[in-house]
């Protein structure tokens, strides 16, 4: 097969369960364009037009399959109005919780997407990213699942309580959060993004049991999902799957993002092409990782899950850390032609 697709078309026949010209590379660097731009982490996302500057950038340089308009997941406690705390180095974070005791679940107001500043600087991004795609290349939109987002929100120890002592305000919070995960995801969509990530890591088995997820996290991510007008990959960001790999494939998602805790070759079939696995490269580790290391555990990780189709490689997290070198990142796309390229060897 000739290499002539686009990232959007070898995307979307990795998605059918059908092998593509080569493996699609969704190397997912967000911070690194403030690099490629001479700019701190908080100059760089002060601005939509530096976010566009930097994916495209980052795209040319790393030949990756996707543009990624994510910022920073406590935009979206900014949105409910909530203070970020950046770093030289790393992701913004959330700051002091919203909710600072349960019952003010009850009074808490639903943001309007089109009112928030945080929210319309990565609209405005997607709507340049799609317009130097040209329909070539997927622009890949980001919300924090409702049933995940209470973490930042309230704090973690404060909503487990929640979830286990106050079914009725962690019901009502639900139902709050589902409304802006439905709103800020279709507005994300209308701004021409292609899919939604639906980062969902407190799903994971990592964190809650599947019993628990099956009477919580999965409910909600069954109703929110439906709500969402356009097709969506779940993230349990570095999080194990395996135990609910059927669950997942239930709540009408269409892709997994896997864990490097867990075997991709395993997921891969457990899914049963009913969910194309994405991942599974250590982000961590890859900072201390050679171009030798990247390119012998690309072709492994290829090796694993790559056949057939259903496969998109990039790392277990969502977001690769800022400390990883440029040369790693080179070495992994070199890599990905050079194992990656259809019918696989051996």
């Amino acid at each position: 097969m000739t290499s002539s697709m686009t990232s959007l078309e070898r995307t979307l026949t990795a998605l059918g369960q059908k092998e593509p010209d080569r493996v699609p590379l969704f190397l997912l660097t967000t911070m690194h364009g403030a690099k490629e731009l001479r700019m701190s982490i908080r100059e760089y996302f002060s601005k939509a037009e530096n976010v566009i500057k930097g994916q495209v950038l980052l795209q040319k340089k790393y030949e990756s399959d996707c543009y990624y308009p994510f910022f920073y997941a406590s935009a979206e406690v900014e949105a409910w109005g909530g203070d970020v705390i950046y770093i030289d180095d790393g992701p913004a974070n959330a700051g002091r919780p919203i909710i600072r005791s349960p019952e003010e679940i009850e009074s808490i107001e639903v943001p309007e997407v089109a009112d928030c500043t945080s929210l319309r600087k990565i609209t405005g991004c997607i709507q340049g990213l799609v317009e130097k795609s040209a329909g070539k290349i997927p622009v890949i939109g980001v919300v924090m699942s409702p049933f995940s987002v209470p973490v930042m929100q309230m704090g973690f120890e404060a909503y487990l309580d929640l979830i286990y002592t106050r079914p009725e305000l962690f019901r009502t919070l639900m139902k709050k959060n589902q409304q802006f995960c439905a709103d800020w995801a279709n507005a994300q969509l209308e701004a021409g993004a292609n899919a939604i990530c639906y980062f969902d890591p407190v799903s994971s088995p990592t964190i809650v049991p599947p019993e628990l997820y099956r009477k919580t996290g999965l409910f909600v991510a069954k109703e929110t999902i439906a709500r969402i007008k356009g097709p969506t990959a779940t993230h349990l960001a570095s999080g194990r799957c395996l135990p609910i790999i059927d669950d997942l494939a239930t709540t009408g998602t269409a892709i997994v993002g896997v864990s490097v805790l867990e075997d991709i070759g395993e997921v891969k079939r457990a899914s049963n092409s009913r969910l194309t696995v994405m991942g599974n490269l250590n982000g961590i580790a890859m900072r201390h990782w050679t171009p030798a290391e990247a390119e012998r555990i690309v072709r492994d990780t290829i090796g694993k899950a790559g056949r057939g189709g259903g496969f998109i490689l990039s790392d277990n997290h969502g977001e690769i850390p800022f400390q990883v070198p440029e040369s790693v990142l080179l070495a992994i796309s070199r890599a990905v032609k050079k194992y990656g390229t259809y019918p696989l060897d051996g």
